[in-house]
């Protein structure tokens, strides 16, 4: 029987056995190496209360710093899915071309970026800048 992905969705390889994680949304009970993985870094506060706060800092401005949230985020697949951390991809795109595989998408179409340096994350720019001749506003 042929098999959809070339790791079976996961990424062991000789192992046998896992340890489970727990998704972040739903708390299923996933295997550590297919769970879908993200690690999130942000600010504590949003930038006008950080503002506000440096105002009020009582020190010197150049020692302050916030510190930052960093969340290890863990995903089963269909929640990964449904929150459009990864999406459903066919099967050429599946199988690939070399180092194809790697490559992330956005979700959203970034304003004001030339098209030409779109990566998504990846380091060759995932969309063809044909198809993207619309953003270059040359009148």
């Amino acid at each position: 029987m042929p098999s959809k992905r070339r790791n079976n969705g996961r990424s062991k390889k000789n192992k046998g056995h896992s340890d489970v994680v727990r998704c972040i949304n739903c708390a299923r009970c996933v295997p550590k190496d297919k769970a879908i993985k993200r690690f999130q870094m942000r600010n504590m506060v949003d930038g006008s209360s950080k503002r506000d706060i440096k105002d009020n800092f009582a020190y010197d401005a150049k020692y302050f710093n916030l510190p930052r949230i960093y969340v290890k985020q863990q995903y089963c697949v269909s929640c990964a899915i449904h929150a459009r951390v990864v999406r459903v991809r066919s099967v050429t795109a599946r199988a690939g071309a070399k180092g194809e595989r790697f490559k992330r998408y956005t979700t959203k179409l970034r304003q004001h970026v030339r098209p030409e340096v779109m990566t998504g994350g990846a380091a060759v720019s995932l969309i063809n800048p044909q198809k993207l001749k619309f953003l270059n506003k040359k009148e």
